[in-house]
């Protein structure tokens, strides 16, 4: 077949291919995933405008399109991931740290784990411990999706395993993470207790992951604003940094940081961490009784 025929046939070839991590690389189109639960299923789709289209396969290898469509006001939307390891920087904006230089000890990454019971959705509740103090601070993050295997990456390659980003509020309770004569010895629980994690409701990939606004709104009134290009370590520094250590696998979270000052959470809040193409993560607050 040669001639118009052959062209339009290829043409339409190349529409039925499927789409892949390929689609976040710099310079393609971006695209936001959504994992949502509609009846007794939880499932991925695209997110286009108000709706959700399913798609076959993973997010994390070839997928595609599927005819079925749903409104956005008709799903549940849930964790954007199910990782299997959730990390979270600290000291990674220098209008976070009290010193007017980097701390020696911030000039290399500071990661630490979050538990995996940290993690809640888009709309769901924060829950304050009974026993924690008033001292309970919200801090608006970008989040890393990694897209596949990452082991001992090297920084020029970093972001080929990155799948894109995601909203997200690593909630701290500040006794129990500083208060000198009293602090844990770890952050288990100041950062990682149940709730602590919220992070969605989209991934976006395609974007420039190092210079987006990011913002967080208490009760309505920004509290928090800042671009992700003031982070001391970029996307790609996290990524090289921790993958010489631990094996980073498709779909964990790396929560890039805090900005400028932080203050407390009182049960009725409600919280909204925007990052620039991506959307908005609302939680609201409550006290366990």
């Amino acid at each position: 077949m040669t001639g118009p025929r052959f062209l339009l046939a290829l043409a339409l070839a190349c529409l039925a291919l499927p789409l892949s991590l390929a689609a976040g690389e710099p310079g393609k189109q971006p695209i936001k995933f959504a994992r949502f639960k509609v009846n007794d299923t939880i499932t991925y789709g695209v997110v286009e405008g108000d709706n959700v289209r399913e798609i076959s396969g993973t997010i994390f290898e070839d997928w595609q399109k599927t005819d079925k469509v749903h409104a956005l006001s008709d799903v549940k939307l849930m964790v954007p991931t199910r990782p299997q390891h959730v990390f979270a920087m600290a000291g990674n904006y220098k209008s976070h740290l009290s010193d007017a230089e980097i701390p020696p000890k911030f000039r290399i990454p500071q990661p630490f784990l979050k538990s995996l019971s940290s993690l809640t959705a888009h709309e769901s509740r924060i829950v304050i411990p009974k026993d924690a103090t008033e001292e309970v601070h919200y801090e608006a993050e970008m989040v890393i999706v990694i897209g596949k295997r990452a082991r001992r990456v090297p920084k020029e390659k970093a972001l080929d395993y990155v799948l894109g980003v995601t909203c997200g509020n690593d909630v701290s309770e500040r006794y129990w993470q500083n208060d000198e004569e009293n602090k844990d010895v770890q952050w288990w629980r100041a950062k990682g207790s149940d709730t602590f994690g919220p992070c969605g409701p989209f991934i976006a990939t395609g974007l420039d992951y190092d210079d987006l606004l990011l913002t967080l709104r208490l009760n309505g009134e920004v509290k928090q604003q800042e671009r992700t290009s003031q982070m001391i370590h970029d996307v790609a520094a996290q990524v090289n940094f921790i993958s010489k250590y631990v094996t980073l696998l498709p779909g964990d979270l790396i929560f890039t940081g805090t900005s400028g000052k932080t203050s407390k959470l009182q049960a009725g809040d409600v919280v909204e961490v925007e990052l620039e193409g991506v959307g908005v993560l609302r939680n609201r607050v409550t006290r366990e009784k």
